[in-house]
């Protein structure tokens, strides 16, 4: 069976002050899923996007041909549903948050799903997956951080790559169609790497909006892919 890769760029690293620009340029440059990582200088020490971001980009968020490119909420916040609600209201496809910061995982990705968006799971670099024991069968994503969450721009960690391995067995096992998406230090040297540990989504922030041409970099991405 052949694998869908899907390349997910993270506006925490585009130019704020033309964010809808932004969006569409990575979009014709190739991008599949736009990533919003969404902190509260509370679950981690930053301030990012609330809803009202995700509202006003989602118009921007489509191919020239008027295809919707889904957009991929990353909630680093404490408590979740509120926002997660919020966000779903905005217009946000996926969603998904860290299993430490909801008092009751079950009913927040049941309050997700019950918005009619996709819901997932985020794991630090530090934290088991031994909540996916009692939650794969609800989930449509898991998310595998491979830097601390908080800030753009860090190095990949690569203990990272067991637990992508250890993820990919579990999705594996469950027999659901379940992304595997990693987040953090995502480069054009190490995408092939991550992408054989069993990952089928990536995150990529500096490494495409730090650079002049975005297109150059995810198709140097997907040729790495192969």
């Amino acid at each position: 069976m052949t694998t869908t890769f899907r390349i997910a760029p993270s506006i925490l690293s585009a130019d704020f002050a033309r964010l809808g620009e932004e969006v569409k340029s990575v979009i014709d440059a190739g991008a599949d899923w736009i990533h919003f990582d969404v902190m509260d200088n509370h679950y981690v020490p930053n301030l990012t996007f609330g809803p009202m971001i995700c509202q006003a980009l989602k118009p921007h968020a489509k191919t020239t041909a008027g295809v919707a490119v889904p957009i991929d909420v990353h909630l680093m916040i404490s408590p979740v549903d509120a926002l997660a609600a919020s966000f779903a209201e905005a217009g946000a496809d996926l969603i998904s948050f860290h299993p430490d910061a909801s008092a009751h995982v079950h009913r927040s990705i049941q309050a997700i799903k019950s918005k009619g968006v996709k819901a997932g799971l985020v794991f630090n670099p530090a934290e088991p997956l031994d909540v996916l024991e009692w939650t794969i069968d609800e989930i449509d994503l898991i998310l595998i951080m491979s830097v601390n969450p908080g800030f753009g721009g860090q190095s990949f960690i690569d203990s990272a790559l067991r637990k992508i391995e250890q993820a990919r067995k579990l999705i594996e096992a469950s027999g659901k169609d379940i992304r595997l998406e990693v987040d953090g230090g995502i480069k054009v040297d190490n995408i092939r790497r991550v992408a054989d540990a069993g990952a089928d989504t990536f995150v990529a922030g500096s490494a495409i909006f730090g650079k002049p041409d975005y297109k150059g970099v995810i198709d140097q991405m997907r040729l790495a892919l192969g």
